[in-house]
């Protein structure tokens, strides 16, 4: 129809300069999506940004309060933010009691603080309007603890429980608002390699393209999935996770990290 201007749904991305973020990034901008790339790399935002063809670039560190604000008033005053992806996130591996506290803070800020306040900032809108999505991107290993991967455990197990909760919410309140908690296993992309993980010491088949995993969260988006787990091997894993004992998940998983040396024993 003459003179009616018609306008991108528009997605904001944090995490967007590698693995499942710029793939995401990639995948909506195929499909038509304005988008708002979020991550503390400048550089590699304009390469993807160019790539794309055009994308409003946010360099922030979301574990800075002042950088996560930048971005949190941008989602506030942005009256129509269609999907937020909060992506951003970082692990670490040894124990809790080793590592350096800093760390430990910035991972809770990143995963935990960041999606939350992210969250809060673009949902009330969305609400408002009657449409609009959030997709948390959590893990498999939210479902189970792990030695070596205590915090990490704990924060992706906070961010499926919150997801989880405020799709009860919305469901209550007769919103259609859609929410997702994105749970990949193992995915091929920087994020092990900033870990220092060697890939070897995982099998080949239990890597997930991250490109399968987008295609697996848009899909469960569309059909209104609280939960996505990626990959016939991870849902069994969850599965179990949720039939064994405590117990014996507990004995299994410390005996396992003796064999690969990640709980090794201390000296006497």
């Amino acid at each position: 129809m003459a003179g009616v201007r018609v306008t991108k749904p528009l997605a904001l991305v944090t995490g967007a300069s590698a693995g499942i973020g710029a793939t995401f990034a990639r995948r909506l901008a195929r499909e038509g999506y304005g988008l708002i790339l979020v991550a503390r790399r400048r550089d590699r935002l304009e390469a993807l940004a160019q790539e794309l063809g055009g994308a409003e670039i946010l360099p922030a560190d979301l574990t800075n309060e002042t950088e996560l604000k930048l971005v949190e008033d941008r989602l506030a005053a942005e009256p129509a933010v269609d999907l937020l992806v909060n992506n951003a996130g970082f692990g670490l591996t040894g124990r809790f009691f080793e590592i350096p506290v800093e760390s430990q803070d910035l991972m809770h800020r990143l995963h935990v603080m960041a999606t939350l306040r992210l969250t809060h900032a673009a949902q009330p809108g969305m609400v408002k309007r009657g449409q609009g999505a959030i997709i948390n991107v959590s893990s498999t290993a939210g479902f189970m603890s792990s030695p070596g991967a205590t915090g990490y455990c704990a924060t992706k197990a906070w961010m499926t429980s919150f997801t989880e909760g405020l799709y009860m919410e919305l469901k209550s309140a007769g919103s259609p608002v859609k929410v997702q908690a994105l749970c990949p296993g193992f995915t091929l992309s920087e994020f092990h390699d900033v870990m220092k993980l060697d890939r070897k010491t995982i099998p080949s088949w239990m890597w997930l393209r991250a490109e399968d995993v987008v295609e697996a969260s848009l899909d469960g988006l569309r059909k209104g999935k609280p939960v996505v787990i990626t990959g016939a091997f991870y849902k069994l894993v969850v599965a179990l996770t949720r039939l064994l004992p405590p117990r014996l998940f507990r004995a299994g998983s410390i005996a396992y990290a003796r064999r690969v040396k990640h709980d090794r024993p201390l000296k006497e």
